[in-house]
């Protein structure tokens, strides 16, 4: 009797941990490119980044002056284009190399500085064909002749919180015609975000990578540990569209962020990490940036964990299974 009963919870706990590996989603690892960190230097080339073999998305940071008139402008630091004798176009190479080599290529729009907003419907319309017409279409734009892989929104200086659901709408009408490509964005992790909120309820976004840092209510820190994060995490994953995957955004180095939310590798993997796997909407996590990567091999610790997530949840199923007789 004892024998059954006990083969029986054997049976039972197996079933548990193939039902917990089958939830578990594969998650990918994107980064910001073009900034070089502010200053540290540090920032390879677009090509080395996406040989690097740890990233599935790489995000060309910034075209930050757009919209309401201005004549929209690239700022890759000093990678090429506005401070530099290089043209940005001389980019096209590296990204088509980046794409042969599987790694999809964003255009993030907005950024910390820069001068951009959206004046009316018809302003959102006018971007969204200048996006379409220079970066998605093949024809010769700032990048050279390029067909990116996605459209990111990185709004948090952009004025008003005005017509970025306008302007979402007018680029998924452009996906409606056929075109693929992706679109996702950064909102922060306070619920609702200040610019993006009503974008974000359109249920258009593919990708919506969470930035828990630079706020303090819903980031990890050493006093709240993640608890404040993960509160955060679960709010979100009932706030998005059932088809909106969710990345983490955390930045790859302590001073990334100068308000905080930097998280020690080993707490992510054993706090965070085996917890946002669990959820449906999971997609991995977003880092800013690589510059910052470059000096700590963030992304190095976490890749094989948040590519596969098998590992990480065959531990957390070992730290708290029972066998109930």
């Amino acid at each position: 009797m004892t024998s059954t009963r006990m083969s029986s919870a054997i049976t039972l706990t197996l079933t548990f941990t193939f039902l917990t590996l089958s939830l578990a989603k594969k998650g990918k690892i994107a980064v910001y490119w073009g900034q070089e960190g502010g200053d540290s230097g540090s920032e390879d080339t677009l090509s080395s980044t996406c040989e690097f073999g740890n990233y599935d998305i790489v995000l060309v940071s910034f075209l930050d002056t757009f919209g309401c008139g201005r004549t929209p402008s690239l700022n890759l630091h000093t990678h090429c284009g506005i401070h530099t004798c290089t043209p940005c176009t001389t980019l096209h190479t590296q990204i088509q190399h980046c794409q042969k080599n599987g790694v999809k290529v964003f255009l993030a729009l907005g950024g910390p500085r820069g001068s951009y907003s959206l004046c009316s419907t018809g302003d959102a319309k006018v971007v969204s064909n200048y996006l379409y017409g220079n970066f998605l279409s093949g024809e010769s734009g700032p990048l050279g002749s390029v067909v990116l892989d996605g459209i990111h929104l990185h709004i948090e200086n952009g004025g008003s919180y005005l017509h970025w659901e306008d302007l979402l709408h007018e680029l998924y009408k452009i996906k409606e015609r056929g075109f693929t490509f992706y679109l996702s964005s950064a909102p922060l992790c306070f619920l609702p975000d200040r610019y993006l909120d009503r974008a974000i309820k359109t249920g258009y976004f593919d990708y919506i990578f969470i930035r828990f840092y630079n706020c303090p209510t819903c980031q990890y820190s050493s006093s709240s540990n993640a608890s404040f994060l993960l509160d955060s995490w679960n709010a979100w994953s009932f706030y998005v569209s059932p088809n909106t995957s969710l990345l983490m955004g955390l930045p790859g180095a302590p001073d990334a962020a100068l308000n905080g939310g930097y998280i020690p590798t080993q707490n992510f993997i054993n706090d965070v990490l085996p917890y946002i796997q669990q959820t449906p909407s999971y997609g991995g996590v977003a880092l800013w940036d690589r510059s910052r990567d470059v000096q700590t091999r963030f992304s190095n610790l976490i890749k094989p964990l948040v590519l596969d997530s098998t590992e990480t949840m065959w531990s957390v199923i070992s730290n708290s299974s029972c066998i109930c007789m």
